[in-house]
């Protein structure tokens, strides 16, 4: 169960972000509603959402989920892959200090992205991307080992983020989609299988009693839904067009 949340509200900077996307420039008030949208969503699944207010000075910070990876004991620190990005990281660490008293930090030259890592209980999947550098993954690797956790790194060959393609839901059941449908590391797990033209709903988030699931994926919600899951919908095309998911944009624990 999560307690707690942390969000940031996007600020007009965003519009000028990272994307390797060609989906068209975002358009701010609407994704100023989507963000909206998205607290009230969480909020209905019945945590405390702490939201940040907008940074200018960093255009991807409402993308919160890369400067960290939280766990029930301790916070790790990132050192996001892109350079733009690396001072995000303060405000971050400064706000979990309300919440944790164990710190660990990703330290260069290692990379890490907070969408690069997945939690499947006391098992962290840390994938490799171009935001994750081996040395990234390897330090991880390292301090979940060392606090008694198991962690596999696995390269990526497709998605932009690990989690771009896959989300854990509890009770041994991943939902994957691309090259993680027939991976090794996941073959343990029961699977809901994203198709290759709704590949972007595998990003979606089981927050308490709900699967947070991006509107326009019929498919999938009927997966859902029959798997006995309760879905919240929501429009995240601006979101979307510089490559962010619903994961992305909160830290939850």
């Amino acid at each position: 169960m999560f307690e707690n949340i942390i969000v940031k509200t996007p600020g007009k900077s965003y519009l000028n972000g990272l994307t390797t996307s060609n989906l068209g420039k975002p358009v701010f008030e609407p994704l100023l509603e989507q963000h909206k949208l998205y607290v009230e969503a969480l909020e209905k699944c019945g945590v405390t959402v702490t939201q940040l207010p907008a940074s200018e000075e960093f255009p991807d910070s409402t993308f919160v989920e890369d400067a960290a990876v939280l766990t029930s004991d301790f916070a790790v620190i990132t050192n996001p892959g892109a350079e733009s990005r690396n001072g995000e990281i303060k405000e971050i660490e400064s706000v979990l200090k309300g919440f944790y008293d164990k710190f660990y930090y990703i330290k260069s030259p290692g990379t890490l992205d907070g969408g690069d890592v997945l939690q499947a209980e006391n098992h962290f999947y840390i994938g490799i991307s171009e935001r994750t550098n081996p040395e990234g993954a390897r330090q991880l690797k390292e301090i979940l080992e060392q606090e008694g956790n198991e962690a596999t790194i696995i390269p990526l060959k497709e998605f932009f983020h690990l989690k771009t393609g896959i989300a854990y839901l509890g009770d041994n059941r991943m939902v994957v989609a691309g090259e993680f449908i027939n991976h090794p590391a996941f073959e343990s797990y029961e699977k809901i299988i994203i198709d290759q033209e709704d590949e972007y709903s595998a990003n979606c988030i089981r927050v308490n009693d709900y699967v947070i699931i991006p509107k326009g994926y019929e498919k999938t919600k009927r997966k859902f839904n029959e798997a006995g899951y309760k879905t919240i919908e929501l429009e995240m095309s601006e979101v979307q067009k510089h490559d962010g998911g619903l994961s992305c944009l909160s830290l939850r624990f």
